[in-house]
């Protein structure tokens, strides 16, 4: 590796396409253009890996990030581990995130941040290749609260189901922005929203428990590594606030899992989820002693125990609410297949 890091979270080498082929994916990436500035985004596809070609899944999974981070490191392994489960996995990087528009890891209103990976998980959705099949949201951290958000925009019976990883509902005390250094930057009347001024609480540090993830995290080229901004916190303290009332109009299946020494997102509030959701079908998982990231920056023992228990729950849902439905997706075209797999 040289001085500057590894070119990708495996390494210097193989490249993109072999690495990827190697972990049985096909991967693709794109620019999407939504009426709040463009994203990057991403997919990934199960594949045969002895011939390459795409093979039938059983739903999607379309997944978003945490804050400072993006889809293109770690996070990715998350949208792999799906895909190697059988289902299409789609990422966005948020905006103000990795290779999207936007002021570096601002969020001075979080519905348009929202609403930007809304509009490309949507138009993915609503494509007659996917029409038929279960589709889920999945969402880690700051991602969760934007993955509630999504949901809470989107028109009736969009999604089968919701997966939210550590999600932020609740910040710990120690970890809320001071209401007197808010009020008094707001006396600027706007002009120190994108201010680098808040604390830094060193969240990254507080987040991984694996020394040697912390240090493939720490080295993401594309991670944000400034103070939060003035606006930033302002505007996550105000979504804790809304998505805590929104809780009632939650309806849909969701697995919710949180670790017991979060000290980045509070777990009562992923508890406070549970209680409060209007869901028959919910979930709630809690792993003692865990940090905040629960599949990126545990033990691979620890991690795998978490995509277990995913694997457990989506798989399920997907069988129960997806009519047995399968579908093979290829580069050129779309190829319908039947419950065995074989194509038509």
């Amino acid at each position: 590796m040289g001085s500057e890091g590894p070119r990708f979270f495996w390494g210097d080498k193989p490249e993109e396409e072999e690495f990827y082929a190697s972990q049985g994916v096909k991967n693709r990436q794109a620019f999407h253009q939504t009426p709040y500035g463009r994203l990057f985004t991403q997919s990934f596809h199960p594949i045969n890996r002895e011939t390459g070609s795409e093979i039938p899944i059983k739903g999607v999974v379309f997944m978003t990030h945490g804050y400072g981070s993006d889809t293109g490191w770690l996070f990715q392994s998350i949208a792999i581990a799906y895909a190697n489960w059988g289902y299409a996995a789609y990422c966005a990087d948020l905006l103000g995130h990795g290779r999207s528009d936007g002021i570096r890891c601002y969020m001075g209103d979080f519905e348009a941040v929202a609403g930007a990976s809304l509009h490309f998980f949507l138009s993915v959705r609503r494509d007659p290749v996917y029409a038929d099949l279960p589709a889920f949201l999945f969402g880690e951290s700051m991602g969760g609260a934007a993955t509630l958000m999504m949901y809470l925009l989107s028109p009736p019976d969009t999604w089968t189901g919701l997966i939210l990883s550590a999600p932020l509902f609740m910040m710990p005390e120690d970890m809320k922005p001071s209401r007197i250094r808010l009020f008094l930057f707001g006396l600027l009347l706007g002009f120190a929203d994108t201010w680098q001024a808040m604390p830094d609480k060193k969240m990254v540090r507080m987040s991984i428990r694996d020394p040697d993830r912390l240090r493939i995290i720490a080295s993401n080229p594309r991670r944000y590594a400034g103070p939060p901004r003035v606006g930033t916190m302002r505007e996550l303290a105000r979504i804790c606030e809304y998505l805590q009332k929104s809780f009632p109009k939650v309806t849909v299946p969701f697995l919710a899992v949180h670790g017991t020494d979060d000290g980045v997102t509070d777990p009562e509030g992923t508890k406070m989820m549970y209680e409060k959701a209007e869901s028959k079908d919910k979930s709630l998982i809690l792993y003692e002693g865990f940090y905040h990231s629960l599949i990126q920056g545990e033990s691979p023992e620890n991690s795998q125990r978490v995509l277990n228990d995913m694997r457990e729950w989506i798989d399920e849902r997907a069988k129960r609410y997806g009519n047995g439905v399968t579908k093979i997706v290829q580069v050129d075209g779309l190829v319908t297949a039947n419950d065995d797999g074989v194509t038509n």
